[in-house]
């Protein structure tokens, strides 16, 4: 049977891809443009989106489980809400849905209330899923790499609370993972839900304080500008989005984003092997 991946060309779709193709899974793609998909020899790729209905029935048909994972978008709750629909529809009994740490905690939050009413539909309806709640992504920290090498300053204002940050990679091979064990099962599985953290639980200063080690140069870490943060997003996103990222970054100040007891070493346990470290992201990136 073919296991549909949505957001297969982002950092997390294009790893689930690849590690359900290292599994011997078939793997279907929906993409938005065909002609930039770049993915391992035998993956099915089919062109839509979240709101194309039509589209959706297609790709979705002959589909035995879905992997649902949806960006940050200003229509994101719709896109998952008529995902799901279709898929009860076509009958697929076997969901991964990416969501988020914390979605029932950051309630002012857009994208994380989005993601938190997807999880009640999941439940409320009764659909067979596994749900995902990843914390910070490592990979963010991509963006910030030349103002901290440029400047010598860690930007971020993630807060003295703490932050269990996670690297895309390994978010995307528990994803499998978890997709396999759905698909290969003889009946559909219950619900049951996953905090995808990494192995430290980081403050701004601790951060900052890797870099520097890394760097083998001080990094200052300036405090939590969230009003800033926000300013400086909009140069190149949306003002809904750089507002959205703002009351996140808020509730880093006031929450953090903290693994549960036996969260790490759940995850070690599924992956047969440590998590990967902030410190080795940052010294990858800097390479």
């Amino acid at each position: 049977m073919t296991i549909l991946v949505t957001g297969a060309t982002g950092n997390v779709g294009r790893n689930v891809v690849e590690q359900l193709v290292n599994r011997g899974a078939d793997v279907r793609a929906l993409v938005r443009d065909p002609s930039k998909a770049s993915f391992p020899a035998g993956v099915e790729v089919v062109k839509g989106d979240l709101l194309d209905v039509d589209a959706l029935r297609s790709a979705f048909s002959g589909v035995s489980t879905l992997f649902l994972l949806n960006g940050v978008v200003a229509d994101e709750y719709t896109q998952a809400l008529i995902a799901l629909n279709i898929a009860r529809g076509a009958k697929i009994e076997r969901i991964v849905y990416l969501s988020v740490i914390h979605s029932d905690v950051y309630v002012n939050v857009p994208h994380f209330a989005g993601k938190f009413g997807v999880e009640r539909m999941i439940e409320q309806m009764g659909l067979s899923a596994t749900i995902l709640r990843p914390a910070y992504f490592m990979d963010n920290e991509i963006t910030i790499k030349d103002v901290v090498t440029g400047y010598g300053i860690y930007p971020m204002p993630i807060g003295d609370k703490g932050l269990a940050m996670i690297d895309a990679r390994d978010v995307g091979e528990i994803a499998a993972i978890e997709l396999m064990r759905r698909e290969q099962s003889a009946t559909p599985l219950p619900l049951n839900r996953i905090n995808l953290v990494g192995p430290d639980t980081l403050t701004g200063a601790d951060a900052a304080a890797i870099w520097s080690d890394v760097l083998g140069r001080t990094i200052a870490f300036p405090g939590n500008d969230t009003a800033g943060f926000e300013q400086n997003l909009r140069q190149f996103m949306p003002s809904w989005m750089a507002f959205d990222m703002r009351l996140m970054a808020e509730r880093f100040l006031s929450d953090g984003m903290l693994p549960d007891a036996g969260d790490v070493d759940r995850l070690t346990t599924l992956l047969g092997r440590p998590l990967r470290s902030y410190r080795d992201y940052v010294a990858q990136i800097v390479g």
